[in-house]
């Protein structure tokens, strides 16, 4: 019996419309375009608006999307994954959200808590549900409403992050195709330099927590910057000798988009052409789990069948990790 690989059929990906600019920022917090730019690579990015809408509306946006694209039906789906920080409650999951949204009635449904690197440890649990040969049809939904727990009065961490969402459908196939091999790490020395301090069972919210914007993302950004740029890069040398890959055998280096410094390093220290690298973080800036099927959607034109490709994340916990990945189709 041949092995099975899970290949992504269909991609998708939803950003909202409104568009928050570097100068719409810098009358918030004291900061310029220029600042911004130079810092973090950043243009603009989108914000969803509106009372009541979370993370769930746009992922159901992106999952029509693929459903239409791969002419699958609701009932057809038999697990729906999506990877958030932000689920618009802390239960039910966004996922079962989604998939009532949707019409999907036969899936079971689970959120998956990787903060920016949840594509990639969702792509290596789907993967390892398809390889079992049980499962057909699989969502994997990833991306935030980063705009919920920002803080815009903080000059640092208020340029970096916006909304979206990204989603794939991924089935097995028995060609070489598909998520090829997968190395995940996690280190906890990470908890104290990129957390949200409340809101969890360990600090539940009070007057104290809300008065003092402990429900907003907190980064020490030297520190974080230090290790994602040693540990994507590492992981990712790691994945390409693990496979006898040679960075000329790469078609696509896809990096988390949290910073073009950190693309940029990491990008060096690869030796990978820029224009193998997919970079969209100027006109979204960091939508946390939701950038690389960003880039891989708005790339989804220029991938071919058979394209080596490298995904690489960095995120909270501190989480990181690598997948190569074959692509699976040409663009139609």
């Amino acid at each position: 019996m041949k092995q099975l690989h899970a290949v992504i059929t269909g991609i998708s990906a939803y950003a909202p419309d409104y568009i928050l600019t570097n100068d719409e920022i810098s009358k918030l917090v004291d900061t310029s375009d220029e600042w911004i730019t130079t810092r973090v690579g950043i243009k603009e990015r989108r914000i969803l608006k509106g009372e009541a809408i979370g993370v769930s509306f746009m992922g159901t946006k992106a999952v029509a999307d693929v459903l239409l694209k791969t002419d699958t039906k609701p009932d057809e789906v038999e697990v729906v994954i999506f990877a958030t920080t932000t689920p618009d409650h802390p239960f039910p999951s966004a996922a079962s959200m989604v998939a009532e949204a949707s019409g999907i009635k036969n899936a079971f449904c689970f959120d998956m808590q990787v903060a920016c690197s949840g594509f990639v440890f969702g792509l290596e649990v789907a993967s390892n549900f398809i390889k079992s040969g049980k499962y057909k049809k699989i969502l994997l939904i990833a991306g935030d409403k980063m705009s919920s727990i920002t803080n815009y009065s903080d000059r640092n961490t208020s340029p970096l992050f916006g909304d979206a969402v990204g989603a794939v459908m991924l089935e097995p196939t028995e060609e070489k195709v598909g998520v090829m091999d997968a190395i995940l790490r996690t280190d906890g020395v990470g908890y104290p330099y990129l957390q949200m301090k409340a809101g969890g069972s360990k600090y539940p919210a009070n007057h104290s927590t809300i008065d003092n914007n402990e429900h907003t993302v907190y980064q020490e950004g030297k520190v974080v910057f230090k290790y994602a740029v040693s540990s994507m890069a590492d992981v990712s040398v790691e994945i390409v000798e693990k496979n006898n890959l040679s960075i000329d055998d790469l078609d696509w280096f896809v990096p988390h988009q949290a910073n073009m410094r950190i693309i940029e390093a990491a990008r060096k220290r690869l030796n990978i052409p820029k224009e193998k690298v997919m970079v969209n973080i100027q006109k979204y800036g960091n939508t946390s789990a939701g950038t690389i099927p960003m880039c891989l959607w708005e790339w989804e034109d220029k991938l071919k069948k058979g394209d080596n490709v490298i995904l690489t994340a960095f995120g909270a916990g501190f989480s990181w990790g690598a997948i190569y990945l074959k692509w699976g189709y040409d663009t139609k």
